[in-house]
């Protein structure tokens, strides 16, 4: 059931809003000037009328039992914000030059992550345009923003928004996105955006008024769970699964990444994740290309990437925690909060191997066992990554890894993500070791609402120990000190980082053993004692050897004990002088059963030369 101010041109749109529970509901319309307009309600409660004589631009509010003025829940845009009138919008009338564009295939992407409002100064889609050249350049080709759907004030993460269908007005709002997605595409680069169906904010958040949206029979850390298995629910479900087609048809977004699906609490035979994958295949058959959804979740459960007629939702991809914290806890040696579960290179051998590390085992931090296999999941079902902005910004300081972890040790993060079975994702900055920390923020207008945000976000620190001041989220100074420079990226060791980045790329990009995800054609073993990890990698006769030394000592180490009989060439090593390392120790090309001695924190790459019988 289509949802929202539908204009239809000619000066007439259809108005249909879900409000099973109002008595009266009335559309209010403010331009070109004030008109009260009666709405007829249909048995399943959905409330509609067709007016005449309403122009894209037309502000409007629901009048709900002949007393409160409410936004349209589906608000396709609010210009003044999340307490003021919605407005009509025609998404015909933008123009469209992606015609010919097809999409780029999940396993080959190269993942940015970015949040609009510090991504540049200006903190607006339309700015980020100029940057995409570089990035393409670089090698990444989809970019996935944090969330868009207006939220309170001009500065958010976006898990706050409370309108899905709205874009954020101070981002530069339709227009400024679909301007963005263009240009993407004619570069040949993917988008894939953040949608939060898991609660909404509680700012500018009017949807009790229309329905139950919510149920109360579940609660979420960050609000009221939404009612995907209640009384209602079909209608509840039906305006969620209207946002994902939305943003895919009007937006022409390639991918939606569902903010933490352990949050969506749905007890029914047929999950809502399950429907709406469904609704998205349907939507990709019909469209004759293939739209995406990535979901996050901490419950490693691989259910969610499994087919739906084995048992599985059918979503198409998986962030992938575990492989972070397994890579975070080596690099750092930190051991608190979850980090408590991690620190082993066993560890990163698991989940280069299978994906989840935690399949079933106790975990010491939940104090219970955690996870499902996941050996049966391909390797495209994974995003991996060393850096997020949940992984730095839930962090009291907002560090980086720049700031924790020594230069040589950001190469090897690089490497461990680029070559790495899976899809790789990058954080903004990430490529040249930007230093600006990335803190949450808000600018919510409740006083008593900053004031709660403020004492929830000390109590998130309590579990890893953090007993300082954190910086004030509603700050304005917080905001600002969040936002890149890339400017760095053309000085000293930022450089050279930027450099290392683009040709990690490069090779994963050039050299089919490693250019598409694959878990079956792998093989990875460690040495524990020494810190060192070994990967080897193949497609048809071409082989790759990766190694990676965690340990912040030199290592003697003999790296072709099961290599087959081969003869390798160096292809990139992290610690030459080129990319400003101590020099390396390492020969240039390596054969079975001969010792070499590999720099600390460090990575090589080797590829086969020839195979000998």
């Amino acid at each position: 059931m289509k949802i929202g101010a539908n204009y239809k041109g000619g000066n007439k749109c259809e108005f249909r809003v879900w409000a099973p529970l109002a008595e009266n509901i009335s559309l209010k319309l403010l331009t070109p000037f004030e008109r009260l307009i009666p709405m007829q309600k249909d048995e399943r409660g959905y409330c509609r009328t067709v007016v005449d004589d309403v122009s894209p631009g037309t502000l409007y509010y629901y009048f709900l039992e002949g007393e409160r003025e409410r936004p349209d829940p589906a608000s396709y845009f609010q210009p003044q914000g999340v307490h003021k009138a919605a407005q009509v919008i025609d998404h015909k009338a933008f123009e469209w030059r992606d015609s010919g564009w097809q999409g780029v295939p999940m396993p080959e992407m190269i993942m940015y992550e970015l949040h609009t409002g510090t991504f540049t100064t200006e903190g607006t889609f339309d700015a980020v345009i100029p940057l995409l050249d570089e990035l393409k350049e670089t090698g990444i080709n989809a970019i996935e923003i944090m969330p868009v759907a207006q939220f309170p004030g001009e500065r958010n993460w976006g898990y706050d928004g409370v309108y899905p269908f709205a874009v954020q007005n101070s981002y530069g709002g339709p227009d400024g996105l679909k301007r963005l997605v263009n240009e993407c595409h004619l570069k040949g680069m993917a988008v894939i955006i953040d949608v939060v169906y898991n609660h909404l904010g509680p700012e500018g958040n009017y949807f009790w008024d229309y329905g139950p949206y919510f149920t109360d029979r579940y609660k979420t850390p960050w609000g009221e769970a939404i009612n995907f298995d209640g009384p209602y629910s079909n209608e509840v479900r039906n305006f969620f699964i209207e946002n994902a087609l939305y943003w895919f048809q009007y937006y022409h977004i390639d991918a939606l990444r569902l903010d933490a699906i352990h949050g969506i609490y749905d007890m029914s035979a047929r999950p809502f994740l399950l429907e709406l994958a469904e609704r998205v295949e349907e939507f990709s058959v019909k469209h004759g290309r293939k739209y995406y959804l990535i979901a996050e979740s901490d419950l490693n459960n691989p259910l969610a990437a499994r087919p739906g007629d084995k048992g599985g939702y059918g979503i198409d991809g998986l962030w992938n925690d575990d492989f972070h914290h397994a890579v975070h806890t080596l690099l750092t040696g930190e051991n608190n909060g979850y980090y408590l579960d991690f620190g082993k290179t066993g560890h990163i051998v698991k989940s280069l191997k299978e994906g989840y590390v935690y399949s079933g085992e106790y975990s010491e931090f939940r104090k219970r066992n955690h996870g499902n296999s996941s050996k049966d999941l391909p390797a495209d079902c994974f995003i991996v990554f060393s850096q997020n902005h949940d992984q730095i910004g839930n962090r009291m300081f907002g560090e980086r890894l720049s700031r924790l972890v020594s230069f040589e040790s950001l190469k090897l993060a690089a490497g461990i993500v680029l070559l790495s079975p899976y899809i790789p994702l990058l954080f903004m900055g990430e490529e040249y070791g930007e230093t600006a920390p990335f803190f949450y923020f808000m600018s919510h207008s409740d006083p008593h609402l900053i004031k709660g945000v403020r004492e929830g976000r000390k109590r998130e620190f309590e579990v890893f120990n953090w007993h300082h001041e954190p910086p004030d989220p509603y700050d304005i100074g917080t905001f600002i000190q969040s936002r890149i420079n890339r400017d760095m990226r053309n000085e000293g060791s930022k450089k050279v980082l930027f450099g290392f980045y683009r040709e990690l790329i490069r090779l994963r990009k050039s050299i089919p053993a490693i250019a598409t995800p694959d878990k079956n054609r792998l093989e990875v073993w460690a040495d524990e004692g020494k810190k060192v990890v070994f990967m080897r990698r193949w497609k048809d006769n071409g082989h790759i050897l990766a190694l990676f030394n965690f340990n912040k000592a030199d290592e003697k180490i003999n790296p072709c004990t099961s290599c087959v009989k081969m003869k390798w060439g160096k292809a990139l090593d992290s610690s030459d002088e080129r990319w400003n390392g101590p020099g390396t120790l390492l020969p240039e090309s390596i054969k079975e059963g001969v010792e070499i001695i590999m720099r600390a924190e460090s990575l090589a790459l080797y590829v086969n030369k020839a195979v000998n019988g």
